[in-house]
């Protein structure tokens, strides 16, 4: 099968005819993480790495549990994703003052040097995303993408990895 096949280029017919919506917000998605990706990659990020690094940036240390919470993800993955951040020098970890059986997160001075980029490549990508779209249609967009996402939220309720915020 060669990348010119239709069965390789042409998308599901199913999908298309029963759910076109979802087809379309399943393409977004994925083509949305790859160029996410690709700005994060010159940063030495990996997609939702910048998503905990907002969360940091916007509420200062803050214990591992409420972050696992606040980010909407299985907890295997955050402690993952920390890991990788703290190796890199960007996190670091240690027991609470207030409760030492607790883990506290905080941006270290390298991790705060990415602020500028990935609000940048936030930016950047949003702009290419909304191009050729007037404001108007832009502002209309994320209101019909944020009632979507209401309608989904029952839908979701008991996932961790589905929770509001979790963003990818």
């Amino acid at each position: 099968m060669s990348g010119t096949d239709p069965v390789c280029t042409e998308p599901p017919l199913a999908a298309t005819r029963c759910g076109p919506v979802n087809h379309a917000l399943a393409r977004v998605a994925r083509m949305h993480r790859i160029a996410m990706g690709r700005r994060l990659r010159e940063l030495g990020l990996y997609p939702g790495q910048e998503l905990m690094m907002m969360r940091l940036w916007d509420c200062g240390p803050v214990r591992q549990s409420e972050l696992i919470q606040s980010l909407g993800l299985d907890p295997s993955t955050v402690t993952k994703m920390l890991q990788r951040l703290e190796q890199s020098g960007h996190v670091r970890r240690g027991p609470d003052p207030a409760d030492r059986r607790a883990v506290l997160v905080e941006a270290t001075e390298k991790g705060q040097a990415l602020r500028a980029g990935v609000e940048d490549a936030w930016r950047d990508l949003e702009a290419c995303s909304l191009d050729g779209l007037s404001t108007t249609d832009g502002a209309e967009l994320s209101r019909l993408l944020d009632l979507v996402a209401e309608n989904l939220r029952g839908e979701t309720e008991g996932a961790v990895d589905c929770a509001p915020g979790a963003g990818a």
